[in-house]
């Protein structure tokens, strides 16, 4: 298999909880599905988040990834389908909470999953790895043997402390890994309307720079019900703020060589479908109306938008302007 043909890892991390992680991971792995990709969904989160939001229940599995770490089965027998045509489950367990007592006196540990993950890349096309929100094995794991990471960071004070924390993690996988694993920063839960995540925004994008998407994810109410619904924000609510963000997103991604295997056809209208999408104007709120510290993040909002300059900026990834013709066919 050709390396532009072979299976890509995206690991989907950050060290603090509650920024959208397992909500982008469902979306990105359905959009890539939906678009004909054979993908594979990795929780290695003690807390199942993704396990339950496909389905199941994380108490409940026979066999989940802790089995895959410690090597009690082969990767194959771990691997179950979901509702999703071309979305396949490797579920979580609460017993993925112990794999830092079992394994971490053991030599190679750090390096477990990915080896596991190459017995199963002639399966698939992409595999996500939803990350837990704490540095150990799992996330080291994931870091190990991820081609490419994406960073969602929920646009607040408290959450861009903890992406320092998050960079800090990666340069020391890093030095293990002998190079650097290419990464796209996501702002995510992102809210106009309030000036804290206006400020955070913007000094997303004077610190980050480059390593920045252009777009933003916003709060969005369709992400809940998508989750309490069991169906991926893409298929529940696809012409929604935050569905059409996740759309660009994925057609960033595949225009990046560093995280593009097998690409499906094109997806011209995204970047703009999104870009009209996030700056249309709120209703009923003016853009600082909703300002104090209990709104930052918006999870009630039915959506949210870019700053009054526009969504996206000259600086970062992913802009419409930045995708070569034909870059993600």
């Amino acid at each position: 298999m050709s390396g532009a043909d072979r299976c890509r890892v995206w690991a989907v991390a950050n060290q603090k909880g509650g920024v959208g992680k397992t909500t982008l991971t469902v979306a990105l792995a359905a959009l890539l599905a939906q678009r004909g990709m054979r993908v594979l969904a990795a929780d290695l989160d003690p807390q199942g988040s993704l396990t339950s939001y496909l389905g199941l229940e994380p108490e409940a599995v026979d066999r989940s990834a802790y089995e895959l770490l410690l090597e009690q089965a082969p990767p194959e027998e771990l691997v179950l389908p979901t509702a999703w045509e071309g979305l396949s489950l490797l579920p979580a367990s609460p017993a993925l909470a112990t794999v830092d007592r079992r394994l971490g006196t053991r030599r190679g540990a750090g390096v477990l999953l990915r080896r596991a993950l190459d017995r199963l890349r002639h399966r698939f096309d992409y595999a996500l790895l939803d990350c837990p929100p704490a540095l150990g094995l799992l996330m080291v794991n994931a870091l190990a043997a991820a081609d490419f990471l994406v960073v969602p960071v929920q646009t607040e004070h408290l959450a861009l402390q903890g992406l320092e924390r998050m960079l800090r993690t990666l340069a020391m996988v890093e030095r293990a890994r002998g190079g650097p694993l290419p990464r796209l920063i996501v702002p995510t839960l992102y809210d106009r309307r309030t000036r804290a995540a206006r400020l955070a925004l913007e000094r997303l994008r004077q610190e980050h720079g480059e390593a920045l998407w252009e777009l933003v994810v916003p709060a969005d109410t369709r992400f809940r019900d998508a989750a309490r619904a069991g169906r991926p924000p893409v298929a529940y609510a696809p012409r929604s703020r935050g569905a059409l963000a996740c759309r660009a997103l994925v057609e960033t991604l595949l225009a990046l060589p560093e995280a593009a295997g097998r690409r499906p056809a094109p997806d011209p209208e995204a970047q703009e479908l999104a870009r009209q999408a996030l700056g249309a104007p709120d209703e009923g709120v003016a853009p600082d109306e909703a300002d104090g510290e209990g709104s930052v993040g918006g999870a009630d909002h039915e959506g949210a938008e870019e700053d009054e300059r526009g969504v996206g900026g000259p600086a970062g990834r992913g802009g419409l302007g930045r995708l070569p013709a034909g870059a993600a066919g």
